[in-house]
């Protein structure tokens, strides 16, 4: 980005610090239908951000200057994506579908390999779902999938959110964290002749995954001796010499690729606890859900192109208006783990801090990406978004058409949904508060009274309606914030898809772990050493 770009976008910032967004909609009749894109199932309105007419131009302009389409060209055409380690990405490419000749070179490898694990996939489904028998099962009630960070997360929340179309499938438990007390749990309370257990990890090396891992494996050799533990072991890895010392016979063992990146990875193998919970026809549906998606990112102008649209407002708030935090409101139970999804996504791909070449970001990156689900939220931290020091930009996300008979309950969510992000942008005057205390007697309470109920408004948002949550629209929904994600990186001219700053953690919990056994804590910086003494000090205590 030239200092021209950011002093024009800067002046516009200026200009509109004194504007109210209702007032935007006060000055143009159009601008709901100006700022609002029907896609498919899914209907995007960023109306409610304060971005008139000239400001929306300067922001489409400013992402052609800045090589956006070329970037995309370039990202789905298999370019190195992710210099610093010389790979592609091709997660597009795992939802690309037959036939493969309209593709070339790694894409067309890429597709290949994809609809081969696909094949493969459709046969461990249907072995687990239908015919059990046939591969010396019986029937599978439970499968406990075992990852953390993308094989978790994503698998996760699409488990949860299609819970509605499992149509007898088994129910799937997952397992990321490394406290072992809901890996316990699921020792204490599932039938290990009834499970599978699935372990994901490229490296097959996470410990979180590994320990987890063990304990579940050796709880089914303990009910069911080594050949039956083996035959309910099935893995999604690179590395397939390290799943087999581990039990898993290469025929149960599905690929991973470095092309893929964890958190872009729920449409490869990585997906395979979603295909069991709702077959392998639910499963293409929600691959095609975001092949829709991709189709309309490659093809879309940019001025109609819904995951550009989300880049730039994001931006925009993040750098131009000093937002540095974002919160996501899912209105449906069933999307409560996609805040959480969403975290990974976009902090992990653009939590970054220099440019490929080691030179600094002139702006500031990823805003915090925090949320849980509505109507909830409402009666939690609703009160600072509405009246709290700090503006932050909301994406609220509603279904239409629920999967339940209720329609008391969701005309009331629904209507919740609309309140609260037109109350945000909207407010209350301390004279419209004043006005409602009228039957205050004394003047001053009244008008502290009022000061307390007045709300600044002002807050933006941007509403994403599905007409249904299937997988369909689901992949529609996860495909649009992967390419907003990769958009913003071109904005800041970053790499998405690295993650160095996971390591460094990852690399003192091993040597602190060392110590926490041998009581070495030389090496240690003084808070740490002392937080050891602490724990050794409890231990020999309550041994």
């Amino acid at each position: 980005m030239t200092s021209t770009d950011i002093t024009s976008l800067s002046r516009h910032a200026a200009r509109l610090s004194g504007i109210r967004i209702a007032d935007l909609f006060a000055a143009d009749a159009n601008r709901v239908t100006r700022m609002s894109r029907r896609l498919g199932a899914m209907y995007l309105d960023a109306s409610r951000q304060l971005i008139d007419a000239d400001t929306w131009q300067a922001l489409l302009d400013h992402a052609r200057a800045a090589g956006v389409e070329p970037a995309r060209d370039a990202l789905l055409s298999g370019a190195v994506a992710n210099p610093s380690e010389g790979r592609v990405a091709l997660h597009g490419a795992l939802r690309a579908g037959l036939p493969e000749a309209d593709a070339t070179g790694v894409v067309a490898d890429a597709r290949r390999a994809a609809n081969a694990a696909l094949g493969r996939m459709a046969a461990i489904v249907e072995s687990i779902r239908d015919r059990p028998q046939g591969i010396g099962l019986p029937r599978i009630t439970d499968v406990v999938s075992i990852g953390i960070g993308g094989s978790d997360l994503g698998p996760r929340l699409a488990c949860e959110a299609l819970r509605h179309e499992r149509g007898g499938g088994p129910r799937v438990h997952f397992l990321a964290n490394v406290d072992g007390d809901r890996t316990a749990e699921a020792c204490a309370t599932l039938d290990p002749a009834s499970t599978i257990v699935i372990v994901i990890s490229k490296s097959f090396g996470t410990q979180e995954t590994l320990l987890n891992g063990s304990v579940l494996r050796d709880w089914l050799v303990r009910a069911l001796g080594e050949a039956g533990a083996n035959a309910r072991l099935f893995a999604v890895t690179a590395n397939t010499t390290a799943a087999a010392r581990f039990g898993v016979a290469a025929e149960r063992v599905l690929p991973m690729w470095d092309y893929v990146g964890g958190r872009y990875s729920v449409w490869s193998a990585v997906g395979l606890p979603l295909a069991i919970a709702i077959g392998m026809d639910g499963f293409r549906a929600f691959l095609a859900g975001a092949r829709a998606m991709d189709e309309h990112f490659a093809m879309a102008p940019l001025g109609d192109n819904l995951p550009v649209w989300l880049a730039l407002v994001g931006w925009w708030n993040r750098d131009f208006l000093g937002r540095s935090s974002v919160c996501v409101v899912p209105y449906d139970d069933r999307l409560e783990s996609l805040p959480d999804f969403l975290q990974q996504l976009e902090m992990e791909s653009n939590g970054k801090r220099v440019r490929p070449d080691g030179s600094p970001v002139e702006l500031p990156t990823v805003p915090v990406v925090w949320g849980s689900v509505g109507s909830n939220a409402q009666h939690a931290y609703f009160q600072a978004l509405h009246q709290g020091t700090d503006i932050i930009p909301m994406d609220f996300i509603g279904v239409v058409q629920p999967h339940h008979a209720l329609a008391d309950n969701h005309r009331a969510l629904l209507a919740n949904l609309l309140a609260q992000s037109a109350a945000l942008m909207a407010g209350k005057t301390q004279d419209e508060a004043f006005a409602e205390l009228s039957h205050v007697a004394d003047a001053a309470e009244r008008q502290s009274l009022a000061a307390q109920k007045t709300f600044p408004g002002n807050r933006p948002s941007t509403t994403i309606l599905l007409d249904r949550l299937d997988p369909h629209s689901l992949g529609m929904l996860l495909a649009l914030y992967e390419h907003k994600v990769f958009v913003q990186s071109v904005l800041w001219g970053i790499n998405a898809f690295d993650q160095w700053g996971v390591e460094l953690g990852k690399t003192l919990a091993t040597r602190i772990e060392k110590a926490l056994v041998d009581g070495d804590a030389s090496a240690l910086d003084a808070s740490t050493a002392a937080m050891l003494a602490q724990i050794d000090r409890v231990g020999r205590s309550a041994s």
